[in-house]
């Protein structure tokens, strides 16, 4: 998930703080979904996912347990 938030976010040449407030939420809290640390609601998943405008589902890495 982390590098693929990152590349989404260089490739729309967006800051953190821009994908957080156009998602409503805090930027220390995408910034810890964007590290890895902290797992997006799936209400944000999807908000972070339109504001991409990112088809494919591969954005949120789900880890099998």
């Amino acid at each position: 998930m982390r590098e693929k938030l990152k590349q989404l976010r260089r490739d729309k040449k967006v800051t953190q703080e821009e994908v957080a407030k156009a998602v409503g939420i805090s930027r220390s809290y995408y910034t810890n979904i964007e590290k890895g640390v902290k797992n997006p609601s799936l209400t944000i998943a999807f908000a972070i996912k339109d504001f991409f405008k990112h088809q494919d589902d591969d954005i949120f890495d789900i880890e099998k347990r």
